[in-house]
Order: structure tokens, then C-alpha cells, then sequence
């Protein structure tokens, strides 16, 4: 890890800890990840409109990771957008979903244009590119109040009732490299 000053620590090095919690100003340690079969446990409300109701299940998570399903989390702007005409009382806010990437699409662009991103690549920024892999299946976590957002169990009935419960698209990283604000897309 190269440090603000230029100066570069591994994780190591004996005093790692020490050293990254004097560059960011609080007390930090580097941990091993997760469980070697990690799983998590998901919240199914009473919807009618989805494939459980009133339970819990739990899910298989990638091997040595603490995601969901993948690392990467695009979402459209069409699609917030769509959503918003949907159910105009709600609050379709990217923060809710907490993709990892936006990208800002032309108003010409149909609904939920990254579905029809599946199985393609992206290309973003200095040489990353991503493989799309997957539909983004949305949970209870959508629909708790954040911040100023409120609770609205609407929002997920909106995904679950137009898209299959999708909101977004999954993607996994083939390439890295530099991502910025402002990025062009393209997609292979």
C-alpha cells in the first residue's frame, strides 16, 4: 500500500497497523476475510409479489468475500428514473441501492437498459472492464429508512411487480484500472 507521504507498507510488515492508522488518524487493523463458506441470512417481507413471504433464508456468499453475490453493483439512471414514474410517491434514490457505479444514459435509452447488459462487458476509465454476469435481485434492506429517506415498503413492491425484483445489474472485475466520476462507458 503506497501512503499519502509516498512511503509503501505491506501487510507484512510487523507494524502495519500502526503505520495505516497513523496515515488515516484512527486506530485500524487489517483482518483475514470472511468465513471459507460464507452465507448469509435474507429478510423476505409479506409481498405477495415476491418469491418468499415472511421468512428468512439464507444464501450462499462467494467464497472468501463479504458481498452478496458479486463485487460490482451498476445501476442506470433509466432505471431510477423508471422507477420514479412507477410510483411517483416514493423515493428512488441511488443511495438506497448503493451501487458501486452509476451510469448517466441518454433519455432515449429504454427502461432498465442494464438487463440487456447481461453477459456483455463494460469498459470504464483507465482499462477496467467489467464482465456483467447477472440482474441485481433487491431485498427488505431497499425499503428501511435512511437518513432523511423513509421507510416505504413500496419501493421493492415497484421492483418486484416491474422488473422481477431487480434493480440494477451485478458485474465482476475482469481488468482493473482506474475508475472517475464523469467516465465514459462502453459496452462489448
Amino acid at each position: 500500500m503506497t501512503l499519502p507521504d509516498g512511503s509503501v507498507v505491506s501487510s507484512e510488515d510487523t507494524d502495519f497497523s500502526e503505520i495505516v492508522s497513523a496515515a488515516l488518524g484512527r486506530r485500524v487493523t487489517l483482518e483475514a476475510a470472511g468465513a471459507p463458506q460464507p452465507t448469509l441470512e435474507e429478510y423476505w417481507p409479506d409481498m405477495a409479489e415476491l418469491d418468499h413471504q415472511e421468512t428468512v433464508t439464507d444464501e450462499a456468499m462467494p467464497v472468501g468475500t463479504f458481498f452478496d453475490l458479486a463485487s460490482v453493483h451498476v445501476l442506470t439512471t433509466s432505471t431510477i428514473n423508471r422507477l420514479r414514474e412507477l410510483y411517483p410517491q416514493g423515493r428512488f434514490e441511488v443511495r438506497r441501492f448503493r451501487p458501486n457505479i452509476v451510469v448517466q444514459v441518454g433519455d432515449d435509452v429504454a427502461e432498465f437498459a442494464e438487463n440487456k447488459w447481461v453477459g456483455r462487458q463494460m469498459q470504464i476509465g483507465d482499462g477496467a472492464v467489467l464482465d456483467v454476469t447477472d440482474p441485481c435481485p433487491r431485498c427488505v434492506m431497499t425499503t428501511l429508512p435512511q437518513g432523511d429517506l423513509p421507510r416505504d415498503r413500496e419501493i421493492l413492491r415497484t421492483a418486484a411487480r416491474h422488473d422481477d425484483v431487480n434493480v440494477g445489474v451485478y458485474a465482476e472485475v475482469r481488468q482493473g484500472g482506474t475508475v472517475r466520476r464523469g467516465d465514459a462507458v462502453t459496452l462489448t
